[in-house]
């Protein structure tokens, strides 16, 4: 079958099912079923802690500045 033999419903439906099938596969996470490790999870923990006790992390000119980046 070709496109041309589509009904115009059908071919609305299948343009609908192709939209439907890539937002589907952007919008899905690779790392769903994954666990972070302990260590990176107690670090992110830390750091989120010590971010509600008002400490300010490393300002993103700094951080260029380590990595030799103009910004």
């Amino acid at each position: 079958m070709q496109v041309k033999d589509l009904s115009v419903e059908d071919f609305k439906f299948l343009i609908q099912e192709t939209v439907t099938e890539t937002v589907q596969s952007l919008l899905n996470d690779p790392d769903v079923d994954k666990q972070l490790k302990t260590e990176v999870s107690q670090s992110l923990a830390d750091s989120l802690q010590r971010t509600r006790n008002g400490e300010r992390g490393i300002s993103a000119e700094e951080v260029a500045q380590r990595l030799g980046l103009d910004w």
